[in-house]
C-alpha cells in the first residue's frame, strides 16, 4: 500500500473511530513512517546527558543503530540478507511460516499468524507507536499476500497484466507501458526482458500493481513446492476487495484497541458515514488525486480542519522535532554522522519510534520461531 492508505486512510479510521485528533495523527505518521525511516545508523556528537537515553557505543561512538524500517530498492547495497529481513520481510511481508521449505514459509499472507500476535500484544499496550507500526505491516499483508520479502524463485512471476480499463496516470506510465508491451508482444521475450532488469525481490515484477487500490490484475506463478516452473494463474486479483477487507479489519482492531484505552477517546465525536471512507480508499485516481480526496473527504465530514497539523503528512516532521541540527540533506542517508539531539529528545516521536522499531524486531523474530520459521539473525 502507498501514502494515501498507509497515512490518510488509516488516520481518518482512527477519527472516524473515535480517536483523539493528536492520537490519531500519532498513529497514522507512525504507520506511514514505517515507508520512509531509512536510516539506520546515527552517530550522536556527544553522550547524551540523559542517562536514561539509550544508546549504544560502537568503535567508541555513541549511536542509535538498526532502526530503519525499509530501504531505497535501487541501491545495491541495500540488496542484503540483513536488510531484506529485518526491513522487508518484518515490516512489509510478513511471512506465512507454513510450507515445505525455507522459501515458501516467507511467503506473505493475509492475517498471517505472527502479524496477529504482533498485534494482539500492541492493543495491550498504551504506545501509539506501536500500534502504528503494526497497523502498517498488518494492511501490507492484504495487498502482498503471495510474495515473499527475500529474493527467492517465489518472486519470479510472469503474465502480470492489468483486467479492464485503467486509467493512463503519469505514477503508472512504467507498469502499464510494460503491460502494453506484455499484452501487444510475445510474452516469453517481455518476461525475460523484466527478469533480466528486475530481480525477484517482493512485489517488483509486479510492480505497483498491489498497491493500487482500485486495480484487477492478475499474474501466474510456479505452484509446485520444487520450483519446477510449472505454473499457474492466480485468476483475477480484485485490489478493491483487498483494501476493503483489510480496512473492515482495521477498523474493529481500532475500535478494540479505544475500549481498552479509554484515554484516547474523542467524547464530542460522532461518526457514522464509514461508506464515505471506503469509496474514498478505491478511488480510481492516481496517487496525488486519491490523497487530496482524502484531506477533502475528512474535512467535508468534520474529523479534522485544513488547519490541523495531522492534516498533511511531512516525512520530516519527527526528525526535525528530534534533532537539533537536522538538514534534510543530511538526514537522507543510510548512515548520518555528527547528530545533536534536541532539549526533549527523550519525549520525542522519533525516539520512541526508535524504541518501538526494536520492540516489534524481537516480537517479529520471536513470533516467528514459535510459528516454525527459525530466521537466521
Amino acid at each position: 500500500m502507498k501514502i494515501d492508505a498507509h497515512y490518510y486512510a488509516v488516520l481518518s479510521f482512527c477519527r472516524a473511530c473515535g480517536f483523539k485528533k493528536e492520537s490519531a495523527g500519532v498513529v497514522a505518521y507512525a504507520s506511514q513512517f514505517v515507508d520512509d525511516a531509512k536510516i539506520n545508523h546515527i552517530v550522536l556528537e556527544e553522550r547524551p546527558k540523559n542517562k536514561d537515553i539509550k544508546v549504544e557505543e560502537i568503535q567508541g561512538q555513541f549511536s542509535f543503530l538498526n532502526m530503519a524500517t525499509c530501504h531505497t530498492y535501487t541501491r545495491v547495497k541495500t540488496f542484503n540478507y540483513s536488510a531484506m529481513t529485518h526491513n522487508t520481510c518484518a515490516f512489509h511481508f510478513v511471512p506465512r511460516c507454513d510450507g515445505p521449505n525455507f522459501p515458501r514459509k516467507l511467503k506473505c499472507k493475509q492475517e498471517s499468524p505472527v502479524i496477529l500476535d504482533i498485534l494482539k500484544d500492541a492493543k495491550k499496550e498504551d504506545d501509539l507507536i506501536k500500534l502504528g507500526i503494526v497497523l502498517h505491516a498488518y494492511a501490507d499483508t492484504f495487498s502482498h499476500q503471495g510474495f515473499s520479502g527475500l529474493i527467492s524463485k517465489v518472486n519470479d512471476i510472469k503474465k502480470c497484466k492489468t483486467i479492464g480499463s485503467t486509467p493512463w496516470i503519469w505514477a503508472d506510465k512504467l507498469p502499464r507501458l510494460v503491460t502494453w508491451l506484455r499484452e501487444g508482444r510475445d510474452h516469453d521475450f517481455i518476461d525475460k526482458l523484466t527478469d533480466t532488469i528486475i530481480p525477484g525481490y517482493g512485489h517488483g515484477q509486479a510492480m505497483v500493481y498491489p498497491d493500487l487500490p482500485y486495480l484487477r490484475w492478475s499474474y501466474e506463478y510456479d505452484f509446485t513446492d520444487e520450483f519446477s516452473t510449472q505454473y499457474t494463474s492466480t485468476g483475477e486479483i480484485d485490489n478493491r476487495l483487498r483494501f476493503k477487507k483489510a480496512f473492515e479489519r482495521i477498523k474493529g482492531h481500532l475500535q478494540e484497541y479505544l475500549k481498552n484505552h479509554p484515554k484516547h477517546v474523542d467524547d464530542q465525536l460522532r461518526f457514522d458515514a464509514f461508506s464515505a471512507l471506503f469509496d474514498t480508499l478505491v478511488a480510481k485516481k492516481n496517487d496525488n488525486q486519491r490523497i487530496e480526496n482524502w484531506q477533502k473527504v475528512m474535512v467535508d465530514h468534520g474529523l479534522f480542519l485544513p488547519s490541523d497539523t495531522e492534516y498533511k503528512y511531512h516525512e520530516d516532521r519527527w526528525l526535525k522535532a528530534a534533532f537539533k541540527n537536522f538538514e534534510r540533506k543530511k538526514f537522507h542517508r543510510r548512515k548520518v554522522t555528527g547528530v545533536e539531539l534536541s532539549e526533549k529528545f527523550e519525549n520525542s516521536h522519533w525516539y520512541q519510534y526508535y524504541r518501538a522499531v526494536k520492540w516489534y524486531k524481537e516480537k517479529f523474530f520471536g513470533y516467528c520461531k514459535d510459528h516454525g520459521l527459525e530466521i537466521p539473525r
